[in-house]
């Protein structure tokens, strides 16, 4: 069966893509002389509830690959692959316990300010260009196909 998206497919994807840059830019806004800082970009002013960060944590968190490649692997080696998860909340629980109240203490909001202070901005630049690379062509990629081979495998039982 051939698939291939029809005149409401796009413009339900235009719409929605109008959606999301209106909310953001709408929210973002800020009043004249105002200037956003680490504080804002990073903590929200402070001023979320600890539900919030919690949603937006497991939002950053979840994706394509959870859904796609982990219940795959799933499938095929049984459940040793949710120990994968079960390590990262324990680790999530540990930082949370032991390492944030530090990084609050000093100020710290991402890991290249933190090597930064640490070491040097040099060290600090290398790490995050780095991750930026590693997202790009590897999580980035990866995500956008597992999601088009879901959309793709979908559309072919409508």
């Amino acid at each position: 069966m051939e698939t291939h998206f029809s005149a409401i497919d796009y413009v339900v994807f235009g719409l929605y893509a109008l959606l999301i840059v209106g909310l953001g830019l709408w929210i973002s806004r800020t009043k004249k002389g105002e200037e956003k800082t680490a504080d804002d970009y990073f903590l929200a002013n402070k001023s979320l509830t600890w539900w919030a960060i919690g949603a937006s944590l497991l939002a950053a968190n979840i994706s394509a690959e959870h859904f796609i490649a982990m219940s795959g692997s799933g499938f095929v080696t049984g459940l040793g692959i949710a120990a994968y998860e079960w390590v990262a909340a324990i680790t999530l629980i540990v930082v949370g316990k032991y390492f944030l109240p530090i990084f609050i203490e000093k100020k710290i909001y991402t890991m290249p300010q933190f090597l930064q202070l640490r070491f040097t901005r040099g060290v600090s630049t290398v790490f995050a260009v780095f991750w930026l690379l590693v997202y790009v062509f590897v999580n980035l990629t990866t995500v956008s196909y597992l999601g088009a081979l879901a959309m793709e495998k979908s559309w072919a039982y409508l």
